[in-house]
């Protein structure tokens, strides 16, 4: 929402989120590489970006799509309670195991880029404005 004021984030929220930023894993790091600065078609990607409570691997603000990546580190449990967190605020999540990253680059980018492309925030309208109007630039 453009002139919203987000509140600061908690300076150990911050710190975490800067050692997150400098030590990513093979699989983030290569990833990164094709959505940072706007890569994949011009959208705009952020990494380890906040949600409190949570931090997201990388995520797409605009279409409010997250993409997670995960390691043997990631538990099945939490990672659905997050995912279920994240999706009741509006968000889209899809992830993808580290392997997948590090030998399917290509596909895993282009599985981002479909699923982009779909990603709709607000319901389509059935009929634009323009069709209300005659003809003759009056109204009906």
């Amino acid at each position: 929402m453009p002139g919203r004021i987000k509140p600061p984030l908690p300076t150990r929220t911050l710190r975490y989120t800067r050692v997150l930023r400098r030590e990513m894993t093979d699989a983030e790091r290569l990833l990164w590489e094709q959505l940072r600065g706007g890569r994949l078609e011009g959208l705009k990607f952020w990494r380890q970006h906040p949600i409190p409570p949570y931090l997201a691997d990388f995520c797409c603000v605009e279409l409010k799509l997250i993409v997670e990546l995960d390691g043997g580190q990631h538990s099945e449990q939490s990672d659905a309670m997050r995912t279920k967190f994240l999706e009741s605020q509006g968000w889209r999540v899809v992830r993808y195991w580290d392997n997948e990253v590090l030998t399917q680059i290509e596909a895993v980018v282009e599985a981002i880029w479909n699923i982009a492309c779909h990603r709709t925030l607000t319901p389509t309208p059935l009929f634009h404005r323009d069709f209300l109007r005659s003809p003759g630039g009056e109204g009906l």
